[in-house]
């Protein structure tokens, strides 16, 4: 069965997003974008919201931009091919490899996690994870945790009133002073 997974950056204050709204704070240096790419080979299907879809459309024509160095495209010649999921009810039309999503978010994974083949369902964006996270879908939590405080904004973990207790798979911390965090959800 495919794992669901959330994974973003996130402020030390545990904002994938600031007040302004900006997130150039989470610029990742080489040995963090790396690391994106070695994570985004793991994953099967990507599900994500509008905001999210609309940020990651860059990288659908990134891989025309003869400036693009080689790290940026082994992402794009990754991420392109990738299945994702758009949730959205504003959308009309998606490019690339995404589709519309059909249902509601516990059937769309419930039938992803049934289909054949390997890989996580990775899920993009707060809105969504906090979705998934209310439905007690989410199997592992990975945060990329930058030393900055951002002092408000999108906040990266769910708001809910429930508790998940969770169990710590793997730390590392880069040289940048980021650091990786994953947990899974004890069930």
């Amino acid at each position: 069965m495919h794992s669901v997974t959330y994974s973003m950056n996130v402020s030390l204050d545990g904002y994938i997003v600031g007040p302004d709204g900006g997130f150039d704070w989470s610029e990742p240096d080489p040995e963090v974008f790396r690391f994106w790419i070695d994570e985004i080979r793991d994953v099967g299907v990507h599900l994500m919201g509008r905001r999210l879809y609309e940020t990651m459309l860059y990288w659908e024509t990134a891989g025309q931009d003869p400036s693009l160095g080689d790290a940026e495209r082994e992402w794009t010649a990754l991420w392109n091919p990738l299945p994702k999921v758009v949730f959205s009810t504003t959308l009309s039309a998606v490019q690339g490899h995404a589709r519309l999503a059909s249902g509601g978010l516990g059937e769309e994974i419930e039938r992803l996690r049934a289909e054949p083949g390997e890989g996580d369902i990775a899920i993009g964006g707060a809105t969504l994870a906090t979705q998934a996270a209310d439905l007690g879908l989410i199997d592992e939590y990975r945060a990329v945790v930058y030393p900055v405080l951002v002092g408000g904004g999108i906040p990266f973990f769910s708001r809910s009133e429930r508790r998940v207790d969770l169990e710590l798979v793997e730390t590392r911390t880069f040289n940048s002073g980021v650091v990786y965090l994953r947990h899974r959800v004890v069930r």
